[in-house]
């Protein structure tokens, strides 16, 4: 039993993280449908509603998951940390959701315009609702993700593989907004919850490199 959870512990690690955060987050999402905290920001008024980036938002599962996979069996050192980085602020998300229910009324309630793209947002709004986003993950984890694939070895050196993550994550950034799924609030608070998290997961490895090549340097 040891050695299978050794083997499998990093895989492990993902599935029970992700039946925990999942089960915690349906839990929020029927109990909190009112008396929560509006989120507002006077930017908001002035975002326009842009129905295509529908997709970049969609594509943030796949961007997200073909970004862990890869880790998990390329370089399992930037796998942990990426987990960490991802799982501490999806589980702040669930405690600041828990504790300060909140929610937006920036959905439209009548689409401007009758296409694919409208209709998969009226299906997402159904899915999804408007409550539980600040931070907003989607935000954070795009984050979160090109930080994994700027930081890893195997793809450190690709420059069009760096393009593409950033414009890509970008994007789902974008979308966030301009779907009218977030307010700029909780993008910002992605933000700042990223660069908090980056300060405690890879500044460190970034000390511990320059002076172990300092007193290398010393050394010779």
């Amino acid at each position: 039993m040891k050695k299978f959870i050794r083997k499998y512990f990093p895989f492990l690690l993902l599935f029970g993280y992700g039946i925990f955060y999942l089960a915690w987050f349906c839990i929020l999402e029927e109990k909190v449908v009112k008396n929560y905290k509006l989120i507002h920001m006077k930017i908001d008024d002035y975002i326009p509603f842009c129905e295509i980036f529908v997709i970049p938002y969609l594509l943030w599962f796949a961007y997200l998951a073909v970004v862990v996979i890869f880790l998990l069996k390329y370089d399992i050192k930037e796998y942990y940390k990426c987990c960490f980085f991802i799982f501490t602020g999806m589980t702040i998300f669930l405690i600041i959701s828990t504790i300060f229910p909140n929610g937006h009324h920036l959905r439209l309630s009548v689409f401007p315009r009758d296409n694919i793209f409208t209709d998969l947002i009226g299906m997402l709004y159904k899915v999804d609702t408007s409550t539980n986003i600040v931070p907003s993950i989607h935000v954070y984890n795009s984050i979160g993700a090109h930080i994994a694939i700027s930081r890893s070895s195997k793809t450190a050196s690709n420059r069009r593989l760096q393009t593409a993550s950033f414009i890509l994550s970008f994007s789902i950034i974008l979308s966030t907004v301009m779907i009218k799924q977030h307010s700029m609030f909780d993008v910002i608070m992605a933000f700042l919850m990223a660069m908090v998290m980056y300060s405690i997961v890879y500044l460190p490895a970034y000390s511990t490199q320059e002076r172990g090549t300092f007193e290398h340097n010393i050394d010779i």
